[in-house]
């Protein structure tokens, strides 16, 4: 499940162009290599570059949640029967494909996968526990945790390089 890191060579550039794509995915070109420090056709070839080697893996628009008609979102922890011999991207690919699903998460520790679920009402949420997950044998127990609130950072921190080079190249 955990994808390898890219064997590009990325320079302070390319994480520039990182760090104002993961802030505002529909910056335009023009801010973007203003940002990056590049002419807009060097800039152009770079997110291309990017995406073309799997660095940029997709961009996406967050969207209100109520003017989806999400009314709940919960956490179900999933812990699993210890003889139990699950075919882990089977499972992810099978819950993935429902609608409610919001993400899934193979953990280590005392809950085996975690499950963020958004739906209209708690009777939803109640029909998706009992008819989807209950019904797995390979389910031992199972807890459910209503959300009410949170905080999304879709900025990833950059170990890739350190404050220090970072500071240095800003002066240049």
């Amino acid at each position: 499940m955990v994808k390898q890191p890219t064997t590009l060579k990325l320079d302070q550039v390319d994480f520039d162009i990182l760090e104002a794509l993961q802030k505002d995915a529909r910056v335009s070109n023009k801010e973007l290599a203003r940002i990056s420090g590049v002419s807009p056709s060097t800039c152009l070839e770079r997110v291309r570059r990017l995406k073309d080697h799997r660095v940029l893996t997709r961009f996406h628009a967050e969207v209100d949640r109520a003017a989806m008609g999400i009314g709940v979102e919960a956490l179900i922890s999933i812990r699993l029967r210890q003889q139990a011999n699950v075919d882990f991207d089977h499972f992810f690919k099978e819950i993935g494909q429902l609608e409610e699903i919001v993400s899934v998460y193979l953990l280590a520790g005392a809950v085996d996968i975690l499950v963020h679920v958004a739906v209209r009402d708690v009777e939803q949420l109640r029909g998706l526990v009992v008819d989807t997950f209950n019904v797995r044998n390979e389910i031992a127990q199972l807890e459910t945790s209503l959300i009410y609130q949170f905080e999304h950072c879709y900025a990833l921190p950059n170990y890739r390089i350190n404050k220090t080079e970072k500071t240095e190249a800003k002066k240049k």
